[in-house]
């Protein structure tokens, strides 16, 4: 049966000399690979650009439950970029943010309240022109509200160090090495009282974002099994100095 949904490219493989799998984050069917034909070689009939990461597309499908390979009979770009291809650094940063989602959409069911807040999230950061330094840090700590670890804020003048492996503030290290020193600590406190919308108003002192960064992804590592390394992280460090 042929079905309607939108869908925000994760990731692509080739498949063979003129197909791809795309993976995708759909509206209907949450999390799906799709086997898309005659996107590459002489005689393509569609471009495979179309399926770059965090792309936004609608698709006409064809859905089949419990299997690991879907198929498109049609898709097209239903929201166009206006800056994100031509910016290095917005580009970098989406390349950034859909190797997240890869690693950790893995639910292969709806869920319009989290496809909402991705389509929003990217639509925000094409049309932004400050503070996009800071946008990919706020994503991330939003993003955790949705994978069931989002941190306890109770930062306090007595609870000064982000204990990271348990996700609150407490009143001194932890015996473990997994923890935000008291700068560091009230800066990601800051952090979790701001919406995604307020990324460009986010200060952060000279040489802290990366080791905020950084200590995210620590984060993510302890609350989500099997994120594994990070390729892109890479790129963004090189694009950023």
């Amino acid at each position: 049966m042929l079905h309607k949904t939108r869908g925000i490219v994760l990731h692509h493989i080739k498949y063979s000399e003129s197909s791809i799998i795309a993976y995708i984050y759909t509206e209907g069917f949450g999390r799906q690979a799709y086997l898309v034909n005659r996107v590459l070689g002489k005689k393509k009939a569609f471009k495979a650009n179309i399926f770059q990461p965090l792309f936004l597309l609608e698709l006409d499908v064809y859905y089949k439950p419990k299997r690991d390979l879907q198929r498109i009979k049609e898709f097209r770009i239903f929201l166009t970029f206006k800056t994100i291809p031509y910016d290095v650094i917005k580009s970098s940063i989406v390349l950034f943010l859909a190797e997240i989602l890869y690693r950790t959409l893995r639910e292969e069911e709806s869920n319009p309240t989290l496809f909402d807040f991705l389509i929003n999230a990217i639509q925000l950061f094409d049309n932004s022109t400050k503070g996009i330094l800071n946008f990919h840090i706020l994503f991330l700590l939003q993003f955790t509200k949705f994978l069931g670890f989002f941190p306890i804020n109770n930062f306090s003048l007595i609870n000064r160090y982000l204990d990271l492996k348990n996700g609150t503030f407490v009143t001194s290290k932890p015996f473990h090495p997994y923890y935000l020193e008291k700068d560091l600590s009230q800066i990601f406190s800051h952090m979790l009282n701001k919406e995604l919308h307020e990324f460009n108003s986010v200060i952060f002192p000279a040489g802290k974002r990366g080791i905020i960064l950084e200590k995210i992804l620590e984060y993510y590592q302890l609350h989500f099994e099997g994120l594994g390394k990070v390729k892109s992280l890479k790129v963004l460090r090189e694009v950023f100095h």
